[in-house]
């Protein structure tokens, strides 16, 4: 059993740790002060939303944290996905799922037209868990980015 909350200040410090564990995964240097100032500075400014994920033991071993957007076409909030993670010791369990099944509540609840994200091609474990979860691959649109 899984129960996903909507993380405060309260839980920083420790949902510092998996957040520095998901950046690893992505190549980046380990830094948990700056996970904390990150997160934190996130949660004041209410500029994301983050949802963590606890074990029936009250172990926090997920998280996804989501920012808002908006669809100019649709004249609607979208938002997007941008990080989902769950202890490497605890996946196969649902967690995602359960993390992905809060956000699309979310969103229905704050009248969004969608929820949108990025995953790399190599990531294997996104690219199956994604469609599974209900997520199509946008195939008509081309993204870029630039890099500073």
């Amino acid at each position: 059993m899984v129960k996903i909350e909507h993380a405060t200040l309260k839980e920083v410090n420790e949902l510092a740790l998996l957040f520095d564990q998901y950046r690893v995964f992505y190549q980046k240097p380990s830094d948990v002060e700056a996970a904390k100032r990150f997160l934190k500075d996130r949660i004041i400014a209410f500029e994301s939303v983050i949802y963590v994920a606890y074990t029936d033991k009250n172990l926090m071993v997920g998280f996804t944290q989501l920012y808002p957007l908006f669809s100019s076409t649709r004249m609607k909030r979208l938002w997007l996905l941008n990080d989902l993670f769950v202890d490497p010791h605890h996946r196969g369990k649902g967690i995602s799922l359960a993390l992905i099944e809060k956000t699309k509540e979310m969103a229905r609840q704050t009248g969004a037209c969608g929820v949108m994200l990025e995953t790399a091609k190599t990531n294997e474990i996104g690219n199956r868990l994604y469609p599974k979860a209900g997520f199509t691959v946008d195939k008509d649109h081309n993204y870029y980015s630039w890099d500073n």
